[in-house]
């Protein structure tokens, strides 16, 4: 059988259309493989939020070149959003490309590698230089990717809820990459939310790209609720479903309905993936972000209340064009307000085709490098300390079963996505919820030992 390599960059979305990509390999009869050395088809599901993301996937593929001498027919391919944002422009930086296919036809991957693997063999010896490109918008191509369910479950899987976005945030390329908001009929994420829970899954995460506006164009407001907080209760009705994650909301869609469901949602975790982006009014407008710093503390303060002790973590821009040294102390004091529990913080780096490269008063390198490592430092004080209180607390963790970096000990996730590493019998323990006593910290990560009846 012909072995698939894949190799994911950038967000949870890709990674779960790296796992519909996969099974339909499996499906046709492909065997995947965790190493590209002995893969007869090297493909890389790619990101264009960064700079750094794209450029990894670029180093990665040419190096996969090497493989070409020995086995002349493999095929190589580029999916997802750097394919979707620069088409056949990737075939000239990397000469070697077979196959680039966008974000609204994953599911013709297994269709264009056959027929690509059919055409190497008819031609021998002979060079064959007519890559596929596909990146054309297609309609329904949410619910297409997503009739396909993969046999391999985890105790905690994603489940796309909604493709697309309509913000057009000036940095931002996801719209033009993914496309507009699309969401999936509530019935059928509920069914696939079920099946997965047959199949021992014990946490969701619902996926989307503003997750909370899910529905808002296709599906009505009910008892003044929103689309997104009707899936939710849905969902939660679910027998055996456990937890209830959900990344990445907006703003702009953090209604009170939303944060009242954390009042009566039990099963919906206690911590928020809740991107700021910058606690300047004034970058934030730039940004085409629609929303006040203040309102954005506002709404973390509502949401404490609602669920206290509830954990929010943040994604943070430094850097953007024409940040001053005085809106980049206003993003420290609204992280020292809100003391988020994580932040992802990212260097601005300009992408293709969107407003903010554009802009005249780009930042140097060094300047973005310097706000980066003073950000990080003041997120990890706050992080540390927060995880220091813990030690001598009791948790509950749900686990997931060996740990990542250590296979003889088991880890496991809190209410509030804080990592928990012990001791104990993968076997028995993967799957449950249970209690763990803390009782040290390295900074990051929480060790403790379990509390089992």
């Amino acid at each position: 059988m012909p072995k698939v390599y894949l190799k994911t960059y950038g967000c949870q979305m890709n990674e779960r259309d790296t796992e519909q990509v996969a099974q339909m390999f499996v499906e046709r009869g492909f065997t995947i493989s965790p190493k590209a050395d002995d893969a007869d088809v090297v493909l890389m599901n790619t990101c264009s939020v960064r700079d750094q993301a794209e450029q990894k996937a670029l180093g990665n593929m040419r190096h996969q070149n090497k493989h070409r001498k020995t086995r002349p027919n493999i095929v190589y391919g580029f999916l997802g959003c750097m394919a979707q944002s620069r088409g056949e422009e990737l075939v000239k930086q990397v000469p070697q490309l077979d196959l680039v296919v966008g974000t609204q036809k994953y599911h013709k991957v297994v269709d264009h590698v056959v027929e690509l693997m059919e055409r190497k063999e008819a031609a021998r010896m002979d060079s064959l230089e007519i890559p596929i490109i596909d990146t054309e918008i297609e309609e329904d191509s949410q619910n297409t990717i997503r009739d396909h369910v993969s046999k391999d479950f985890q105790i905690s899987e994603f489940v796309s809820i909604m493709q697309g976005c309509n913000m057009k945030c000036t940095f931002c390329i996801v719209p033009y990459t993914r496309g507009g908001e699309r969401g999936r009929p509530i019935p059928e994420i509920v069914d696939e939310c079920r099946r997965l829970v047959d199949k021992g899954v014990r946490e969701v995460t619902l996926l989307g790209q503003i997750v909370n506006l899910y529905g808002r164009h296709e599906f009505p407001r009910v008892d003044d609720k929103s689309p997104f907080v009707q899936l939710l209760e849905a969902v939660h009705e679910i027998d055996g479903l456990e937890r209830i994650r959900f990344t990445s909301p907006h703003p702009i869609g953090y209604k009170g309905d939303l944060i009242n469901a954390f009042t009566y949602l039990p099963k919906l975790v206690d911590h928020v993936h809740f991107p700021m982006q910058s606690g300047s009014d004034r970058i934030l407008k730039r940004m085409h972000r629609p929303y006040k710093a203040e309102k954005f503390i506002e709404i973390c303060d509502k949401m404490k209340a609602a669920r206290p002790g509830i954990a929010i973590s943040t994604d943070i821009i430094v850097g953007f064009p024409g940040e001053t040294e005085e809106d980049y102390q206003m993003t420290k004091d609204a992280v020292d307000h809100v003391l988020f529990d994580q932040a992802y913080i990212f260097r601005y780096s300009p992408r293709k085709d969107t407003p903010a490269a554009e802009m005249e008063d780009q930042l140097p390198e060094r300047v973005k490098e310097e706000r980066n490592q003073d950000l990080l430092a003041q997120i990890n004080a706050i992080i540390i300390k927060k995880n220091e209180a813990l030690v001598g607390s009791t948790q509950e963790i749900l686990c997931e079963g060996p740990s990542r970096y250590n296979s003889e000990r088991l880890a496991g996730r809190t209410r509030t996505n804080r990592i928990v590493v012990f001791e104990g019998d993968a076997e028995r323990m993967a799957g449950q919820i249970f209690k763990v006593k803390i009782t040290e910290t390295t900074g990051h990560t929480l060790y403790g030992d379990p509390v089992l009846q």
